[in-house]
């Protein structure tokens, strides 16, 4: 992500916190700034319940921002296409009536649960929290790329070594050697290898194999391109280096008749998927199955009352992982929550075209009906 663009999806809602004595007190922590996360501070602040927001990256909008900033995404409600920067600028605008605090570049290492019901928690930089409600929205956890294992490589990370792809132009007129069989190699591939502004001087698409594990329409594409000598495939595998002057300048390629040969390149794109992890929250008592956390899909509880979880990181039968799916499961936590921190209070479902409370909650003018 840019630095100019970190800056735009800071602005609103956004409010730094530095490191406090005591425990801050609030009603809920959200752990995660993902779009089901961002969309969790909207469902909440409609129930006037106060939030702050934890994420152990920089800033706001998660793997939409970290994996794909300027992928399009087809199958958010009403709106035909964005990107993911462009989904995170707009929840981070709907989100801005309810100032909540958000605290980047920290994990959660510590949760408990006091005498008195709220949650202690503590950050990796040392800000605690003693919140009535935790909701984790964590998407797949702590996730790391997949790294290529040769030898001498991760000196170049960062600055020819890539396992993502944050600006695209970055690479726009250069020689790219693109490594991965999946959806997300083939994407990019196709990305740079097409007339644009972007378009890369020289792509090849290096896969170990001559069989892809992504959509077929792009593999006929790339394979068109191929044809067209817009793009190159090679089948093998990175089996050393070539570098001058303290650069890397290519890679060597061992075919599967053992024949070797010298790509040359400007950069080198890694995608081999990410390894999901689930980092501290594993050691949180929380009831698992397969990395993800076990939920009631009627308030979307987790084992221990008071802690919901929304979005990728959690499972229920039928469970589909769908930016869609996590923005109705903020819903039904949302009032799942709401006796944890009202419980002398019944709360009504109240619509945001008619409600004047809502439309006072929201600053919004009441509309006056012929």
């Amino acid at each position: 992500m840019e630095r100019q663009d970190r800056q735009a999806v800071r602005a609103g809602p956004l409010k730094a916190m530095d490191t406090p004595q005591a425990p801050i007190e609030t009603d809920a922590v959200i752990v995660g700034a993902g779009p089901v996360g961002l969309f969790q501070v909207f469902e909440l602040g409609l129930l006037e319940i106060k939030t702050h927001v934890i994420d152990s990256l920089a800033y706001p909008g998660g793997q939409c921002i970290e994996l794909y900033p300027d992928k399009p995404i087809y199958d958010i409600p009403a709106v035909p296409v964005c990107t993911g920067r462009e989904l995170t600028a707009s929840l981070l605008k709907q989100i801005e009536p309810f100032g909540a605090t958000f605290h980047f570049g920290q994990e959660v290492s510590t949760v408990r649960q006091e005498a008195d019901g709220r949650f202690f928690l503590e950050t990796s930089k040392g800000t605690r929290f003693l919140a009535r409600t935790v909701f984790i929205a964590a998407g797949v956890g702590a996730f790391q790329p997949r790294k290529l294992a040769v030898e001498g490589l991760e000196r170049f990370e960062g600055t020819q070594v890539h396992y993502s792809v944050k600006n695209p132009q970055d690479f726009a007129g250069k020689d790219i050697v693109l490594v991965g069989g999946g959806d997300s190699a083939l994407d990019w591939a196709l990305h740079f290898a097409q007339p644009g502004p972007q378009r890369a001087r020289s792509l090849t698409l290096l896969h170990r194999r001559d069989g892809f594990q992504a959509a077929p329409a792009s593999v006929a594409r790339m394979r068109a391109l191929c044809a067209e000598n817009a793009m190159a495939f090679a089948v093998g595998q990175i089996t050393g280096l070539e570098e001058r002057d303290g650069r890397l300048t290519g890679v060597s390629v061992t075919g599967s008749d053992a024949s070797v040969r010298t790509l040359p390149l400007d950069v080198l794109l890694v995608f081999f998927g990410l390894s999901p992890k689930l980092g501290p929250i594993a050691d949180w008592g929380l009831a698992i199955e397969r990395r993800q956390l076990q939920v009631d899909t009627e308030t979307f509880s987790t084992s221990t009352p008071g802690i919901f979880a929304v979005g990728d990181i959690n499972t229920y039968p039928g469970k589909k992982k769908l930016i869609l799916s996590g923005f109705h499961e903020c819903a039904l936590a949302a009032f799942g929550a709401a006796p944890f921190i009202f419980p002398d209070r019944k709360v009504q479902l109240q619509y945001t075209t008619t409600s004047r409370k809502l439309h006072k909650v929201l600053g919004v003018e009441t509309p006056v009906f012929d």
